[in-house]
């Protein structure tokens, strides 16, 4: 019988052999395909799809941010594929951490763990501040006015009541539904996935509603020109523009990798994450291409440029009330299923990093009766909650988007390691065409990383430096492999 690959003596790159997952981790086995394709769809279509379309094509691309999605599409397929393979070779919880463990030692699996840290807490975070902007744009259509400076961050201006402007203080809408969330998923994964359920088909109901009542309200001229020409600074419109828009919308895809953190809640993790991660990303990038395509027909794209809430701007200029609101209802619940999923994702994969002993034990500590780990949702409600109340969406749209395709990358390295390493352990699916599919995911997802702004390269260094010192100050020691070296 094939071996998998063991522990490497190397302090740093010591890795856990596939056969290392613990046999029982607390967590209770209760998803199966069907509702892993509904966790996928609903983590996915969010505010990507429903916030970020409409600034990626005022800022940057025009109407030719449906090329955008389709580029971050084929790089998103690459990664899925790669993905599912390592998904059904190691089935246990904790995503592209767990991977990177396996495959290429401990501190890359560190620096990916806390990658992903940028890439779900963030991710929430900028989730929660679009929930908040269709949230008050809906109360203000029933006549009911938040007050404004407690529905925007410090670093952003707000026009008051009496015509004046004023800094925002905090968001407090949207750290109100992290909380929330937060709550329901310290409750059960099996409660939290049937509210779920219940919200992606509601929400797939509006995408549809909205692209059928749409499509007649298209005026052609908003098409012209499709690829507007660019202003002098890449990024800015022409195709640099378009590639800067792929990176921003990236962010819309980084649902369908959330649903391997779940592989030890899953009943037949091998066969059931591939079909979660595949089906999940197949519906949501022919939703993403098509919704796109209608938004920019209706709105000129010069008019979408800073707008948090474009689908809501869209949708009044048909001037059907009972459908402006039920989309508005739509797009809110939407964004409460894809928190749903980020906030699942961020506590699975610090519970494996605590189970592996780089974090405190409190992480993996779960709940007696809901066998949740609670400790870590609740970490997470105050980290991100203050992201939220406290930082506007552009900033962390383009933080949360730089750490997903770093991920990326990792998984698709890991698939090739571990051809080489393991060629011959058993693959439940394995990604067709030999290493061309893993080598183009690599490829696809450095083009994209590199339209991104510099500031944004910035974060992530320091962010990853900040991890770094946590690692040698805590992990390093700690680890459950460090009696090995």
């Amino acid at each position: 019988m094939p071996q998998p690959p063991r522990p490497s003596s190397s302090s740093l790159f010591r890795r856990k052999p596939m056969d290392a997952a613990p046999e029982d981790s607390g967590l209770k086995r209760v998803l199966g395909p069907v509702t892993l394709v509904a966790l996928g769809v609903g983590a996915t279509i969010g505010a990507g799809l429903f916030s970020l379309t409409g600034i990626a094509a005022g800022d940057n691309a025009g109407p030719a941010v449906t090329l955008s999605y389709i580029i971050a599409a084929i790089a998103c397929g690459f990664a899925g594929l790669c993905y599912s393979e390592l998904a059904g070779m190691i089935p246990v919880a904790g995503s592209a951490y767990s991977y990177a463990y396996v495959t290429m030692g401990e501190l890359i699996a560190w620096i990916i763990g806390w990658d992903l840290v940028l890439e779900y807490a963030v991710g929430a975070a900028t989730v929660s501040v679009s929930w908040s902007g269709y949230v008050t744009s809906l109360l203000a259509g029933w006549g009911i006015h938040l007050p404004a400076r407690f529905t925007a961050s410090p670093f952003q201006t707000v026009h008051l009541a009496d015509g004046s402007t004023a800094s925002g203080i905090a968001n407090l809408p949207a750290a109100f539904i992290i909380i929330l969330v937060s709550l329901l998923l310290i409750r059960g994964t099996s409660a939290s996935a049937k509210v779920n359920a219940v919200i992606v088909a509601l929400k797939l109901s509006v995408i549809a509603a909205f692209i059928g009542f749409g499509i007649p309200w298209i005026d052609t001229a908003n098409y012209h020109p499709f690829i507007p020409p660019n202003e002098g600074t890449f990024g800015h419109f022409g195709f640099s523009g378009v590639m800067r828009a792929a990176g921003t919308i990236f962010f819309a895809y980084i649902g369908f990798d959330a649903l391997s953190t779940a592989a030890q809640e899953t009943k037949n993790p091998k066969r059931d994450i591939p079909i979660g991660i595949l089906g999940s990303l197949a519906i949501c990038a022919l939703a993403y291409v098509t919704f796109s395509f209608v938004l920019t027909g209706i709105v000129n794209y010069a008019d979408m440029a800073g707008d948090p809430a474009p689908v809501a701007t869209a949708i009044d200029r048909t001037h059907i009330t009972w459908l402006q609101i039920a989309i508005k209802f739509g797009i809110i619940g939407g964004f409460t299923s894809v928190l749903l999923m980020l906030l699942l994702g961020q506590s699975r994969v610090f519970f494996a990093m605590s189970r592996d002993g780089l974090l405190p034990a409190l992480f993996s500590r779960t709940h007696a009766r809901f066998h949740t780990p609670w400790l870590s949702n609740l970490f997470f409600m105050m980290l991100t909650g203050l992201l939220a109340a406290f930082l506007p969406i552009a900033e962390l749209g383009h933080m949360t988007s730089i750490g997903t395709l770093l991920a990326f990358i990792i998984v698709c390295v890991g698939v090739l390691v571990l051809r080489r390493q393991a060629p011959d352990v058993e693959r439940k699916f394995r990604v067709p065409g030999g290493p061309v599919i893993p080598l183009a995911g690599i490829l696809s997802c450095l083009v994209v990383m590199v339209s991104l702004d510099a500031l944004t390269w910035l974060r992530l260094f320091v962010w990853l430096g900040i991890g770094l010192g946590v690692y040698f100050l805590y992990g390093r020691q700690k680890s459950r492999l460090a009696g090995a070296d």
